[in-house]
């Protein structure tokens, strides 16, 4: 089983960073508004970045290190 890290754009132009075993499925989530409580007021959300892991584990980490990145590191990692 593959361990994704995401990253999508909300209406808002906020940046959300998540976890998932199924990015497809994780972002129908977050637009129909059942995903993460801060993407619900905030759809559509448009997919940006993903990252694959092995591990849950490896995953977990790299979801808490970008969000510990600034903006503009984010920006840099959509791109």
């Amino acid at each position: 089983m593959s361990h994704h890290v995401y990253i999508v754009e909300c209406s808002d132009g906020s940046l959300y960073t998540g976890y998932t075993t199924d990015v497809e499925r994780r972002v129908a989530e977050h637009n129909a508004g059942t995903g993460a409580k801060y993407t619900r007021g905030r759809t559509p959300v448009e997919l940006r970045h993903t990252e694959t892991f092995e591990s849950k584990g490896a995953a977990l980490s790299r979801e808490h290190e970008i969000k510990g990145l600034s903006r503009s590191r984010k920006e840099q990692l959509c791109e």
